[in-house]
């Protein structure tokens, strides 16, 4: 094999590889390489600067191989694919070494055999390279029109954000009403304005937009064709229960969430006079004056926070649901306007009313409620007297310890977010769910809306918890993500996909049967022989397939046999 002229650039992270790995000796080990021309260390590879520093030595060392040591490949594999290309290296004759989650934070102790791990894994990165070949992206026509899964908040201004740029919309619900719990509510914060004159005003911006068709009672049953030229399948139910077919470029699923709902006698959940926020909420806002619960008038509440949230290593809902505390504070300000005699207690562990919402936290201390602090060992007990009474027994952390016994009307269980079952538009669209039960993007910071589905995206509430400001925000995010991927009317996929060889298969179907993307097909050669055919459209990359093979007829590119093989050996390598 000819030689080969291969840039390698080992990143300090700012501490966070240099602090457990001595970068200076990994450059050192590997420039030795013949392969290697130019091998420096960077603060950080990703800055500006050092990314126009190795975008010139790939020109002035006419490089054809880069290499670059430092964090996580979902995190920068973009960055330096970039680089390479504006330098005029094919961008996937690039590798990136992961020193930082796979070696430098894994041996914080070890700072020796930290080193020495880094060099063997830039070696074996060094190996890859030497035997990557160039590929070009699979470029397909795309279809200027965006399928929207979902007509709440999200979903709604996602659609009128699309049509506003010139695309096309199928807009779904599965309900016979849009808008979601959003709808449902009165005043929200932080803007005082009314839930459903909201989705009043949407819902009248897109019967305004001829781009946007809209059908309710209605879900996806199917999807066909390829990214950029999906055929999905709308089923309608009622009095038309007709399914239509539409072309798609894009599909944004923005499916909202599910309020947490207390098991019977949790929080004492069950008993008349406690009520989930949802419930109150609503009480609160068909009041007009005085609050009244069941014919008797109230005249104090209780608050008990994370209820359905941060339930610790044993519940199914560990996560912070992060809009509940502004909401339960928003609450108890829009109760203190209409009857400002309630006496209103909220019993918290910690109080997350992030940002500028604090403001309302410190407007309802000053205007009188009262916040006492629990530890999650010891939660406040609620109970019902034969007076039928509410009491409350906390233990406030903020007086010691000291238990308090509170005798109220209502006890509200401020509840948070969980992630709405969907298991069949899951299995439809293959959509990643994270361990939390919501929708997983690539990545929070640079990719924060895309899948691992080329071209779906996701927004609003059925990623994570998010208020109604932030699930707007995503849906726009992924209106531009549609827009930079339709207005083209091309798109590129990432051509490091499987293929076969035809001389070697003979379509046993195990390929077929393992891959999750259905993207492996059958064809018939000449003299009837059957032969497994993979769409590069459609097949993700993920490998699956390959290790099943008994005839290692499969491949995929950019990580072929002999290229993991190349690194495996170079793993096993000593160091000198």
């Amino acid at each position: 094999m000819s030689e080969r002229k291969i840039g390698v650039y080992v990143c300090q992270c700012g501490g966070n590889i240099s602090d457990y790995v001595d970068v200076e000796r990994v450059r050192q080990a590997v420039a030795e390489d013949p392969d290697v021309v130019v091998a420096r260390t960077a603060m950080f590879t990703c800055s500006d600067a050092t990314q126009d520093e190795i975008a010139d030595d790939i020109k002035l060392d006419d490089l054809d191989g880069l290499v670059v040591a430092s964090c996580s490949p979902k995190l920068h594999t973009f960055t330096f694919r970039g680089v390479a290309r504006r330098a005029g290296l094919n961008p996937y004759r690039y590798t990136q070494v992961n020193l930082r989650e796979q070696d430098s934070w894994a041996h914080t102790d070890d700072r020796l055999g930290a080193t020495e791990k880094a060099i063997r894994l830039v070696r074996a990165g060094i190996a890859r390279t030497r035997l990557l070949e160039p590929l070009d992206p699979t470029v397909v026509e795309t279809v200027p029109r965006a399928l929207v899964i979902g007509a709440g908040i999200a979903g709604l201004r996602a659609a009128i954000g699309l049509a506003d740029i010139g695309l096309g919309v199928v807009l779904i619900e599965r309900e016979a009403e849009v808008g979601g719990h959003v709808r449902e509510l009165g005043t929200m914060y932080p803007h005082d304005r009314q839930g459903q004159e909201l989705i009043s005003e949407l819902l009248g911006e897109v019967r305004r937009r001829e781009g946007i068709a809209l059908f309710t009672n209605a879900e996806l049953v199917r999807k066909g064709g390829t990214f950029g030229n999906y055929e999905v399948d709308i089923r309608t139910r009622g009095d038309s229960n007709m399914t239509r077919r539409f072309e798609v470029g894009s599909i944004i699923v923005a499916t909202g969430f599910d309020s947490y709902l207390p098991e019977e006698g949790e929080y004492g959940y069950g008993i008349p006079g406690v009520l989930t926020l949802p419930e109150f909420k609503k009480l609160v806002d068909a009041s007009e004056g005085p609050l009244v619960y069941g014919d008797r008038p109230v005249r104090s509440v209780a608050y008990i926070y994370c209820v359905g949230s941060r339930q610790g290593e044993s519940g199914p809902h560990q996560y912070c649901s992060r809009f509940c505390c502004t909401s339960a504070v928003h609450t108890d300000l829009e109760l203190r306007a209409k009857a400002p005699k309630v006496h209103q207690y909220h019993l918290y562990r910690d109080m997350r009313t992030y940002g500028r919402y604090e403001l309302l936290y410190n407007d309802s201390r000053e205007k009188g409620s009262a916040y006492l602090k629990f530890a999650p060992d010891t939660p406040p007990e609620v109970q019902r007297r034969g007076d039928g009474q509410l009491e409350v027994r906390v233990h406030d952390q903020l007086a010691s310890q000291e238990e308090v016994n509170l005798d109220v009307d209502l006890v509200v269980l401020v509840t948070g977010m969980v992630p709405r079952s969907n298991q069949e538009l899951i299995q439809r669209l293959k959509l990643p769910v994270g361990r939390d039960g919501f929708f997983n993007e690539i990545h929070p910071k640079l990719r924060p809306v895309e899948t691992v589905v080329d071209g779906v995206a996701i927004c609003g509430a059925c990623q994570f918890p998010k208020t109604a400001g932030e699930s707007v925000a995503s849906g726009l995010a992924a209106v531009s993500w549609s827009a930079a991927m339709l207005k083209q009317g091309r798109a590129e996929l990432d051509p490091q996909v499987a293929t076969v060889d035809p001389d070697l298969c003979t379509f046993c179907g195990v390929c077929m049967e393992a891959c999750p993307y259905g993207a492996i097909g059958q064809q018939e050669l000449g003299g009837s022989r059957q032969v497994a055919v993979i769409d590069p459209a459609t097949c993700k990359g993920c490998g699956g397939c390959a290790p099943l093979c008994p005839e290692h007829a499969i491949n995929v590119l950019g990580y072929t046999g002999r290229e993991v093989e190349a690194m495996i050996e170079s793993l096993a390598a000593g160091v000198a």
